[in-house]
């Protein structure tokens, strides 16, 4: 059995989910524009070149589900993915994900964006499991903080690994293991697998990917 992990933003998706829904509730007024938009675009920034505080940015992207009722929150989640999110994934992401799926491959979604805003889309590639950073919430109510390790950095390794615990399982478990990530965040991850694969890469992991012989490819389209 192989082992096949995707990252989700700029990999399976052409854009951000984390940066995408925060502009979402800009737009529909739920945050204010003012205070909150060149935030989330310094916070986008900031990870792409590899300098994210993750500690900080999940202040300013949990904060907000603690302010409404889930069932508020469900509804614009709902009208976020089909508006925003369903259209952005790929012929070739969705071709690739289903090869893996069919040769009966262990299979994740692994994305530092929290598992509220990308369970449906996991779902809906017919993914059953997801590793993401887990907003907290009591008694149905989210609570602004992030629950556990964030799913970010060596963090995806911590988190792959005690998912892989409570099945029984471990890296020796899998014939090949696969990572797919666009990301300079995602070298731990990356380099911990057996087949590495740069998707759309930054300029870093491209540099990267291409001295260490790993496969570069595009799923645009």
């Amino acid at each position: 059995m192989d082992l096949v992990l995707f990252d989700l933003d700029n990999t399976l998706i052409a854009g951000d989910s984390d940066f995408e829904w925060a502009q979402f509730l800009i737009a529909k007024g739920v945050l204010d524009r003012a205070l909150y938009e060149a935030r989330n675009i310094e916070f986008y920034e900031q990870y792409k070149a590899g300098t994210l505080d993750i500690e900080v940015f999940l202040d300013f992207q949990l904060q907000p589900l603690a302010r409404y009722p889930r069932q508020v929150l469900d509804a614009w989640l709902g009208e976020f993915m089909s508006r925003h999110i369903l259209p952005i994934v790929g012929r070739q992401a969705r071709a690739l994900v289903r090869q893996h799926l069919d040769s009966d491959a262990l299979c994740a979604i692994v994305t530092a964006t929290n598992s509220f805003v990308t369970a449906p889309l996991a779902r809906d590639l017919g993914i059953a499991h997801l590793i993401a950073t887990i907003p907290a919430h009591e008694n149905g109510q989210f609570t602004g903080q992030p629950r556990g390790t964030p799913s970010f950095r060596e963090g995806k390794i911590l988190r792959v690994e005690a998912w892989l615990e409570a099945m029984g399982l471990w890296w020796g478990s899998f014939q090949r293991s696969w990572f797919y990530s666009d990301s300079q965040n995602d070298l731990p991850l990356l380099s911990r697998v057996s087949n590495p694969v740069a998707v759309d890469p930054d300029p870093t992991l491209r540099a990267h990917a291409e001295t260490a012989g790993w496969p570069v490819i595009s799923l645009l389209g």
